[in-house]
């Protein structure tokens, strides 16, 4: 790709540092970022160092870190999607576009185009299908909304992995949270099935039943495995499963499975 490309990203934690690196890495791109934490007396430093150190400029705000961007990628958590967007809406120039990679129900994401696009910037909803430690900026996104083909060949020219899936924002998060009532619900069984277990010793036993059941399936390496996410993830994959909740509540269904899902996440999840 000829020339560079300015990026905005709001929210610097470790989905945008690490896209912040990656992309930097590429070249062909400059980055400025702000984060609420910069602003905390205890945090905001060091905060602002990581920033500096990669080569990415921290900003005085997010309307500061997206002024001169092509494209702002919204990366902050689920509870302040609407705020950011909001305030967006304000500060945002024709033709730019804001890519909101949040994992938020489709309602929420439905009202944050609405505010976006009042202001002639191009909204884009993005939703990220896997955790992103590892795949990094080549994480799987499914985009969604009207500007989701022309955001994705930029996007996807800058070394991302975004396909195009819809033009009714909302559905791309939908297609998320409706996944990730299985995968997230399936970790929470195997904590506690695991747990159990180990408490009556009969580990072997159960693990062997279900491999039975299932043999393409490694039970005690699955339980293994899905523990330590929910011991180091839990918190965000709560806070995932709520907006899931809410997404079903909005459908008119009963939001008991999501919820009690939430709290297994957050109930197993390492607080340290």
């Amino acid at each position: 790709m000829s020339g560079t490309i300015s990026l905005g990203i709001i929210g610097f934690g470790e989905v945008g540092s690490t896209f912040a690196r990656e992309f930097l890495a590429r070249g062909g791109v400059s980055i400025a970022t702000y984060d609420i934490l910069f602003d905390d007396p205890q945090k905001g430093p060091a905060k602002r160092e990581l920033a500096e150190s990669i080569g990415v400029r921290p900003a005085k705000s997010a309307a500061d870190a997206s002024k001169d961007a092509r494209i702002v990628i919204s990366a902050v958590t689920a509870s302040n999607v609407l705020d950011v967007a909001g305030q967006a809406a304000g500060y945002l120039n024709q033709g730019q576009f804001f890519f909101d990679i949040n994992s938020a129900s489709p309602v929420t994401k439905k009202t944050a185009a609405g505010k976006v696009n009042a202001s002639h910037a191009k909204y884009v909803e993005g939703a990220v299908m896997a955790p992103v430690p590892g795949p990094g900026i080549k994480v799987p996104i499914l985009a969604g909304g009207p500007f989701a083909e022309e955001a994705a060949v930029l996007l996807n020219g800058l070394g991302m992995n975004v396909t195009p899936v819809t033009t009714e924002p909302g559905r791309a998060s939908a297609m998320k949270l409706c996944r990730s009532i299985v995968i997230k619900g399936l970790e929470a069984i195997m904590v506690d099935c695991a747990a159990a277990a180990k408490q009556w010793g009969v580990e072997d036993e159960v693990f062997a039943s279900l491999d039975a059941s299932y043999p393409s399936i490694d039970f005690r390496q699955l339980a293994e495995t899905m523990g330590g996410r929910v011991r180091q993830h839990g918190i965000r994959r709560a806070a995932e499963m709520r907006e899931a909740a809410m997404m079903v509540e909005d459908l008119g269904m009963d939001p008991g499975l999501c919820k009690a899902i939430a709290d297994a996440q957050e109930r197993g999840a390492d607080k340290k």
